[in-house]
């Protein structure tokens, strides 16, 4: 059975707010890691992080970023930021999370959903997100019309990863990419 359609609100992220987005961003990649790995786990980029701050930050502060809240009866229960390039009509998912204690009731998917409302002229939407995330790749698939176009992994790397770091690849770095063409 599907959740019935939630109203939840996409709200700028203020300045204020800042740290806060950043803990609970970090706080929903961990649980996701924990419950496909347990407790201890070695896929981390910072100390005990899943995402690191320094990953959030440059999306965060990365050119033509859009960063927001997602508030659900005025209560902060996720965010996301999104990369908008205008003139390309391309937009991309830098991060999306929704607070563990709101899974399964439908603000993840209301929330694309209020995402291509309030950017109708983007024609291509891209994301990526870990190979173990299952219910990422659901999520995308699934509820919100992506399409896998592509799988990062030791043999196959992806644009960002520089030719120091090849060698470094593990099954740890896989991720797959998601595209979604609204025409």
């Amino acid at each position: 059975m599907k959740n019935k359609e939630i109203s939840i609100s996409l709200i700028p992220l203020q300045e204020e707010d800042r740290e806060q987005f950043i803990i609970d961003n970090q706080w929903a990649f961990k649980y996701g890691a924990q419950i496909e790995f347990g407790m201890r786990d070695e896929r981390t980029e910072e100390g005990e992080e899943v995402i690191s701050r320094h990953t959030i930050e440059q999306c965060l502060d990365g050119e033509n970023a859009e960063a927001y809240r997602i508030v659900l009866s005025g209560k902060h229960v996720g965010g996301l930021v999104l990369k908008i390039d205008a003139i390309e009509k391309k937009g991309e998912l830098e991060l999306l999370f929704v607070s563990p204690e709101a899974h399964s009731k439908g603000i993840g998917r209301a929330a694309w959903k209020a995402v291509e409302g309030l950017h109708p002229e983007i024609h291509v939407w891209e994301t990526i997100t870990p190979y173990f995330e299952k219910r990422n790749i659901h999520f995308y698939v699934n509820c919100c019309g992506f399409q896998i176009v592509e799988f990062w992994n030791k043999y196959h790397h992806g644009p960002a990863v520089p030719e120091e770091e090849q060698g470094n690849w593990s099954e740890d770095d896989e991720m797959f990419v998601f595209r979604k063409t609204i025409v």
